[in-house]
C-alpha cells in the first residue's frame, strides 16, 4: 500500500475505532483486544482523553525533533548555540548546522512526521466531536473544539516555519477519501488562522487546569501569525488587548516574572509570564511525561556536583556570549562591535580546569549569566562552572553550557527525574510565548505601524526587569560579573529602533526556539547567519569551517524525501533549491 508515514499517523489516529467485523454469529463479533468503543471515545471522559493527547504531543515524544522547543530549528540555525558535544555524536544535526541539509536526513522527516502526528491526533477528536455522547454539553463541545484547533494551528504553524507550504489536511479527510491526494501547493497561512481565530473566538479566559490554552494564548498566537506575515495592524490589534488585559489560564494577568532566572525555574512553572507552555512531569513513569527532548542538553560529565551529567550537546555560541556585552552606559553594541578583539567575552577556550583563569571583567548584560554557563561564574545552585571539566570536546563546541531550563540541585528527586539512563529528566515546564515575548512581537509593530515611543516603552520594560539587581547572577554575596545595564532613553529614528527591537530579542529569547525564524521572516538572514559563521568558523574551524547560508534556498528544510518517494512528485513538490 502506498502510503505516507504522514499519511499512515493520519490514518492510525482516525481509525482507532473504525475496525468492525461483521459476521452472522454475533458471539464471534468480539472486538480486538486493546480496541476502544464509540462510546468510551464519545463519552466526555473519551474525548478529554483524546485532547489531552493532542497536548501531549506538543513535546514531540518519540520525535524529539519535532518538539516546540526548536532548539535545532530555531536555535542552532539561529546562532544562539553549536550542536556542540562530539562530532560524531547525533551527527544528523551536523548538516543541519553547517547549512548543508539534504532531504534523506532522519532529523528533517522527524520534525515532519511529528507535526503531523499532532495534527492527526486533534483531527481525530474533532472528527468525533459530532458524534459526542449526551453527557458532553456545548459548551464542552465548543471549548474543546476550540483547544484542538488551537493546537492543529500550532503544528502547522511549525510546519509552515520549517518546510514552507505543506499538505493541508483536517478532520473532513482521511485514508480512502482522499487525504494521501493532498498537495502542498496552497497556502497554509489562511488555515493557520482560521484555527487560531475559532480558539480566540471560542476559548474561555480562565480554564479549570492552567496547562491548558485559554482565550488569551490563542490571541497571542493569533498575533503571532499575523506578525509573520507583515500584517502589523492586525496584529497590533490583538497585542495591545493582551498587553491590557490578558490573563493567564490560572486567571493571573500577564506580568513579567521580576527576576529574569527565575523564568526558567520548574518551581516557578505557570507563572504570570507563561501565555502557553508545554506541561512536563517528574516521576509519573514515564519520562516522557518529563521533560525529554532536553535530556542531551547539560554540561558533560559533571557527576553527582552538577545537573544531567550528559551530553554537551547546544553549547552556547561565542558570537552568542559576545553579544551581551554592554557599553559603558549599559546599552548593546548595536553596530556589531561586539566580536571584535577589544569587546569578545574573555574566554578559557583551550585551558584546562586546572589551569587559572581570570573570568571577563568587562560590562555584560545580567542576563548573559542566566543563558550561558562560563568558567567562574555560580551555574544555579550547583557550583562554580569548572570550565573544561564539564565540556565534553571545546575545540567542536566551545567553552560554554546551556544554562535555560536547566534543573537545579534543590530540585534533585523532586522536579527531577532519577528513572532512566540520564537524571536530565525534569518537570520543568518549556514556554512556546511568554509575555516578554508578547511585548517585544508588540513593539515590533509599533515600529512599523505605531508609535516608536510606545516601542521605546516595551523595550524598557523588558530592559527594566534585567536590571533588577535582586536578580542577578551573585557569588559570595555580590554580582558575580560586572553587570552593567540601563534602558533606552530615545529611538532616534525608525531604522534605530527597529535594530534595537530586533536585539532585544536575540539578548532576552536566547536559546528559546526563534532567532533563526526572526531572522527568516526579517529578511536578514543571509547577511546575519553568515556575519555569525564567519565569526565562529574561526573558532571552531572543524565544526563551522566552509559553513555558509545560501539566501533563497536555506530559509526552508528540504520536504522529506521519504515523503516524496511515497506520494509522489505530482502531489509534493520540493522546496526551491533541492
Amino acid at each position: 500500500m502506498n502510503m505516507s508515514l504522514k499519511t499512515k499517523a493520519v490514518v492510525a489516529s482516525l481509525s482507532l475505532a473504525a475496525i468492525v467485523f461483521a459476521c452472522k454469529d454475533s458471539f464471534l463479533d468480539v472486538p480486538p483486544t486493546g480496541q476502544i468503543s464509540n462510546a468510551q471515545l464519545t463519552s466526555k471522559k473519551g474525548l478529554e482523553g483524546s485532547l489531552i493527547s493532542v497536548y501531549s504531543h506538543l513535546n514531540g515524544r518519540e520525535w524529539r525533533m519535532a518538539s516546540a522547543t526548536n532548539w535545532v530549528w530555531g536555535s542552532i540555525r539561529g546562532g544562539d548555540a553549536n550542536k556542540g558535544t562530539d562530532p560524531g555524536d547525533f551527527s544528523d544535526i551536523n548538516p543541519i548546522q553547517r547549512f548543508e541539509y539534504l532531504s534523506t536526513q532522519g532529523v528533517l522527516l522527524e520534525a515532519w512526521r511529528g507535526s503531523y502526528e499532532g495534527i492527526a491526533r486533534a483531527n481525530s477528536l474533532l472528527a468525533l466531536m459530532p458524534k459526542a455522547a449526551a453527557d458532553v454539553s456545548a459548551a464542552d463541545k465548543t471549548r474543546m473544539s476550540a483547544e484542538a484547533r488551537f493546537l492543529r494551528g500550532h503544528y502547522y504553524f511549525q510546519l509552515k516555519r520549517n518546510f514552507g507550504n505543506t499538505p493541508y489536511v483536517d478532520e473532513s479527510v482521511d485514508y480512502g477519501t482522499g487525504i494521501e491526494k493532498v498537495k502542498n501547493d496552497a497556502d497554509l497561512w489562511p488555515k493557520i488562522e482560521a484555527d487560531l481565530k475559532f480558539a480566540y473566538d471560542n476559548l474561555p479566559e480562565t480554564q479549570s487546569a492552567v496547562g491548558r490554552a485559554n482565550k488569551w494564548a490563542a490571541a497571542a498566537y493569533l498575533a503571532k501569525a499575523y506578525l509573520y506575515q507583515k500584517k502589523y495592524s492586525e496584529a497590533k490589534t490583538l497585542f495591545d488587548l493582551i498587553i491590557a488585559n490578558g490573563k493567564t489560564s490560572g486567571g493571573k494577568k500577564y506580568a513579567l516574572v521580576a527576576k529574569y532566572g527565575d523564568v526558567f525555574k520548574a518551581s516557578n512553572d505557570n507563572n504570570e509570564e507563561s501565555i502557553f507552555a508545554i506541561q512536563n512531569a517528574a516521576n509519573t513513569g514515564s519520562v516522557n511525561n518529563a521533560f525529554p527532548e532536553f535530556d542531551l542538553n547539560y554540561p558533560y560529565n559533571t557527576g553527582p556536583n552538577g545537573p544531567g551529567n550528559c551530553c554537551g550537546f547546544f553549547q552556547p555560541s561565542f558570537e552568542l556570549a559576545n553579544s551581551y556585552r554592554t557599553n559603558a552606559n549599559g546599552l548593546p553594541l548595536l553596530d556589531g562591535s561586539y566580536n571584535s578583539a577589544a569587546n569578545a567575552l574573555k574566554t578559557d577556550m583551550g585551558l584546562d580546569s586546572k589551569t587559572a583563569f581570570t573570568p571577563d571583567a568587562g560590562n555584560v548584560d545580567p542576563r548573559l549569566d542566566w543563558a550561558v554557563g562560563r568558567r567562574g561564574i555560580p551555574f544555579l545552585d550547583w557550583q562554580d562552572h569548572p570550565g573544561a571539566d564539564w565540556i565534553r570536546n571545546q575545540p567542536n563546541g566551545g567553552p560554554y553550557s546551556p544554562k535555560k531550563y536547566t534543573y537545579y540541585k534543590s530540585d534533585v528527586g523532586s522536579l527531577q527525574d532519577n528513572s532512566s539512563w540520564t537524571p536530565g529528566y525534569t518537570a520543568q515546564n518549556f514556554t512556546i510565548i511568554r509575555f516578554a515575548d508578547v511585548l517585544l512581537m508588540a513593539a515590533e509593530c509599533e515600529v512599523e505601524v505605531g508609535s516608536l515611543a510606545k516601542a521605546l516603552e516595551y523595550v524598557n520594560t523588558v530592559r527594566k526587569r534585567a536590571a533588577n539587581t535582586a536578580g542577578f547572577v551573585t557569588k559570595a554575596g555580590a554580582p558575580a560579573a560586572k553587570y552593567v545595564i540601563s534602558e533606552y532613553t530615545a529611538f532616534a529614528d525608525k531604522a534605530t529602533a527597529r535594530t534595537a527591537v530586533y536585539f532585544e530579542r536575540k539578548l532576552e529569547l536566547s536559546g528559546e526556539g526563534h532567532r533563526f525564524y526572526d531572522l527568516v521572516r526579517w529578511g536578514i538572514a543571509n547577511t546575519e547567519v553568515n556575519n555569525y559563521l564567519t565569526y565562529e568558523s574561526k573558532l571552531l574551524t572543524g565544526a563551522l569551517g566552509g559553513a555558509k547560508f545560501t539566501a533563497g534556498k536555506n530559509e526552508l528544510l528540504p520536504i522529506p524525501q521519504d515523503q516524496i518517494d511515497l506520494l509522489g512528485k505530482d502531489i509534493l513538490k520540493q522546496n526551491p533549491g533541492y
